[in-house]
Order: structure tokens, then C-alpha cells, then sequence
């Protein structure tokens, strides 16, 4: 009986009326359409069999992984040998992504303290100021960054007019160029993270740790780092994770020997003579890796809630 009181006072059902699970209904079906639904497509059409003039045939093989990870020779006929290529591609997207993350934290951490510590008119400036790219399409963005970095461009310009250098520093169509790209496009997916948790910091720690002669590095090693981690560690996948994926950086700012995992699936899936059945294989394996990325994220929230 108390139970069945329970239930019925609890505020869901008060406000509601018992409806609060059909409530879910439209976020489940846009979950299943847009998230669900593509993804098992993506899955089916990577054990799916390429058609000689594009397309696709409907006999489902392993081929599409098998090229991925093997060399055949030009009649498919060789014994099976590492194709590096694609391997290549794929840990280099893995640095990339790894790299912008770490750039991303080292900037992004000083800069969420700086913001979280402003007075409240002053850190809403600063958070305006934070957002604004935003307001600008990315392949805006992108395209802007190739025409300020690119040798005849006005930071070349400058610097040759300031005397720090006698001729143009080429940039474009290097790792530099894509790190940079990559490093601009998701610095405030790190920022805005941290600075939730550094928000809710509570500074009396702080305060009680000099007390107690901790010296800076101490306080922040043994206090501020561990209660803001879980800012850190989301402000770390959603930087790493669609920098992993990335294609618009690495096709306008890194050319074609910088290409990334993003990159060539995009490319498998341009006109009709497109390999769909490799940019989908391609695909489920980056899908993958994400995946096991946030596997770990889970398992260590989880062991932490658990502490």
C-alpha cells in the first residue's frame, strides 16, 4: 500500500498523469530515425558487394573490410598482404584528433578558468565571446583559415612586412594546417565543458590548501584537477571525437597527402562511381572506434560514481 502511494504522489505522476513514459515517444522515434535507422543502413550496405560502373549488388560478402585491411593485387587474385594505405590514413586520423584534443586542453582549460573566475556581467562577455564563431558555417570558417594562412595571404603578408621573415612560410597543404583547422573548429567544445565544472568548483579548497602550505601546483594536482575531470574528460570527447571524423579541415587546409578517415569516406561516397560498400565499412570501423572511446568514458564515470 505505501508503495502504490508512493508511486502515485511521486511529481512525475502528479504532473503528467502517468504519461511521463509516452512523453519519450518523439525523442525515441527521432532517435530511431536519424541515429538508429542510419546507422543499420550504413551497417548493410558495408557487407554489400560494389558494382563494376558504381552502384551496388545485393550479395553480401566481407570485401569492402577485406580491402580495407588487405591487398589483393589488381585482380583480387594475390595472396592477401597489409594494406598500409588505408592503415595509414586511419592512425593518422587517430594523431590528428589526439593532438587537437591535447592543443584544445591546454588552451581551453587556462581560458574556462579565466572565464569562470570573471565577475558575472564580465563572464557573460567572455562566453559571447567564445560562441561567436559559431555563428559562421563551418566551411566558412574553414575556407577563411586557408585564405589567412596560405603563402600569399595576410599573415604571410604581415609577417614578411614586420621583418620576422624574408619570404612566405607555406603552410597550406600540410599536418600543421589541418592541426590548426582542427584546433580552431573545436576549441570551444573544450572550453564550455570545463568551464561548467570550474563553475561549481568550490574555491574554499583552494583556500584551506594554501592554509595548509600546499604550493600552486600541489592545489591544482591534488584538488582542482580531480574535482573539475569530469568537465575535462567530456571537453576531451567532443573535441576528439568529431575531430576524428573530420573531412572539411583535412580536403580544404591538408590536400591529398593529409588525408584523414573522414576524408576517404567522403570521397567513397562521391557520384555514381563512388565504392559505397568501402565508405561504409570505413565508416563502421571509425563508428567503432568512437564507440570504444566512450566505452572507457562510461566505464570510468561509472567506477568514479561508484568511489
Amino acid at each position: 500500500m505505501a508503495g502504490l502511494l508512493k508511486k502515485t504522489n511521486s511529481p512525475n505522476n502528479a504532473v503528467y498523469g502517468g504519461l511521463g513514459g509516452w512523453l519519450m515517444l518523439p525523442a525515441w522515434a527521432v532517435i530511431g530515425i536519424f541515429l538508429v535507422l542510419p546507422v543499420l543502413m550504413m551497417l548493410v550496405y558495408s557487407f554489400l558487394t560494389k558494382e563494376f560502373r558504381g552502384g551496388v549488388i545485393w550479395e553480401f560478402s566481407m570485401a569492402a573490410y577485406d580491402q580495407f585491411f588487405f591487398d589483393r593485387g589488381l585482380f583480387g587474385d594475390d595472396p592477401p598482404v597489409i594494406e598500409w594505405t588505408y592503415i595509414t590514413i586511419f592512425w593518422r586520423s587517430i594523431w590528428q584528433a589526439a593532438l587537437a584534443t591535447f592543443f584544445c586542453l591546454i588552451i581551453g582549460f587556462p581560458t574556462a578558468w579565466f572565464i569562470a573566475t570573471r565577475a558575472g556581467k564580465n563572464r557573460s562577455v567572455w562566453l559571447f565571446l567564445i560562441t561567436i564563431p559559431y555563428w559562421v558555417n563551418l566551411l566558412i570558417r574553414t575556407i577563411s583559415m586557408k585564405f589567412l594562412i596560405r603563402d600569399t595571404g595576410p599573415l604571410n603578408e604581415w609577417l614578411i612586412a614586420s621583418g620576422l621573415i624574408s619570404e612566405p612560410i607555406h603552410m597550406i597543404n600540410t599536418n600543421f594546417a589541418v592541426q590548426l583547422g582542427l584546433f580552431y573548429s573545436y576549441l570551444p567544445f573544450m572550453v564550455l565543458p570545463i568551464y561548467a565544472s570550474v563553475e561549481r568548483y568550490n574555491f574554499a579548497l583552494s583556500e584551506a590548501a594554501a592554509d595548509l602550505y600546499a604550493s600552486r601546483w600541489t592545489t591544482l594536482r591534488r584538488i582542482i584537477l580531480p574535482t573539475v575531470r569530469p568537465g575535462i574528460i567530456a571537453g576531451c570527447i567532443l573535441v576528439f571525437v568529431p575531430s576524428l571524423g573530420a573531412f572539411l579541415a583535412p580536403d580544404l587546409l591538408g590536400g591529398a597527402k593529409n588525408f584523414m578517415i573522414g576524408s576517404l569516406i567522403e570521397e567513397q561516397f562521391k557520384g555514381n562511381a563512388g565504392n559505397w560498400p568501402f565508405g561504409a565499412a570505413a565508416s563502421m570501423i571509425l563508428l567503432s572506434m568512437v564507440l570504444i572511446v566512450l566505452t572507457f568514458y562510461a566505464r570510468a564515470q561509472g567506477k568514479e560514481g561508484a568511489r
